[in-house]
């Protein structure tokens, strides 16, 4: 049971990550805003993007055009978010 969840958590951060990969592709290319998959694309990564475009506002780190948010929320997921979640797994199964 302990594994089919971490795998399956695994794959949920993999598919997260592939998204904001997809995301930050797409801010270099003209893309029409009305397909259904980019709305569907945004709609998946805007509650994620959001919490840390406030926080690298708050913190006053503004690059210009450049938006750090998917680069800081996918070291995020990774080093703070996985790890921790993983652990409370082992602990409380």
């Amino acid at each position: 049971m302990e594994i089919l969840l971490i795998r399956s958590l695994n794959a949920f951060f993999q598919l997260i990550n592939f998204l904001l990969v997809v995301r930050v592709l797409l801010s270099w290319v003209k893309y029409n805003p009305q397909s259904r998959y980019i709305v569907l694309l945004f709609n998946l990564t805007d509650p994620i993007l959001d919490p840390f475009k406030k926080l690298l506002n708050r913190l006053n780190v503004n690059m210009g055009m450049i938006d750090f948010s998917p680069l800081v929320a996918m070291l995020a997921i990774q080093y703070i978010i996985q790890p921790l979640i993983y652990t409370l797994i082992r602990l409380f199964l």
